[in-house]
């Protein structure tokens, strides 16, 4: 029976996709724990067991390391919206869906691990690239469904439709923005139905 022989290949180390992942995967931990603010580098760096130096050949700021976090965290909020809003049948319908699962995503998210909550009051305050990147995903979304409304019937079609998306992204911001959200969580729920409903109303053909 032949036994296999010793590779002559060195181990290869961790590679850096997996260094960063672990650099982030720790630092959310220690964020959830001590909260963003008062984290520093270093104290990341004895969490860790890498030096300082180490890390920031992988990051060049705490911030960067917080965008990534806060990048992933609204990465899932708007997949947990297309999923919900995937199997709708109707413009009307999405848009109801889109609102509610903003709401109810963005609460669980941000406010049920209030130590992170200072990571997205952090991007949401100055306003970082991952923030920015959430808002045009969600001006998107709005677009999309109102150009559909418009192709079915259920919308009009007379309002410029950049117009008529600020518009939109306007009344449902401060249900979405974490820095707002904090203010609108008593009675978000109806206050996004009784919203949408008079979005909707004023799109009606």
């Amino acid at each position: 029976m032949n036994t296999p022989t010793p590779s002559s290949q060195p181990s290869r180390g961790p590679t850096e996709h997996e260094v960063r992942a672990q650099i982030v995967d720790a630092a959310t931990e220690y964020f959830s724990r001590y909260g963003y603010e008062k984290t520093t580098v270093s104290d990341l760096a004895k969490a860790i067991g890498f030096s300082k130096a180490y890390i920031y050949k992988f990051f060049d700021s705490k911030q960067a390391i917080g965008e990534v976090i806060c990048a992933n965290r609204l990465a899932t909020i708007i997949e947990a919206v297309h999923r919900t809003v995937g199997d709708a049948h109707s413009a009307t319908e999405k848009f109801r869906r889109m609102f509610k699962a903003l709401v109810v995503s963005g609460s669980q998210l941000f406010f049920q691990d209030r130590k992170l909550y200072d990571i997205a009051a952090a991007a949401a305050g100055t306003p970082w690239p991952s923030v920015n990147g959430y808002e045009q995903q969600i001006r998107q979304m709005v677009s999309d469904i109102v150009r559909l409304g418009r192709e079915t019937g259920e919308f009009e079609r007379k309002t410029p439709l950049d117009e008529t998306v600020n518009a939109i992204f306007l009344v449902m911001n401060p249900y979405f923005n974490p820095l707002l959200l904090q203010h609108n969580l008593d009675g978000a729920e109806e206050a996004t139905m009784q919203l949408a409903s008079l979005v909707l109303r004023s799109l009606a053909p």
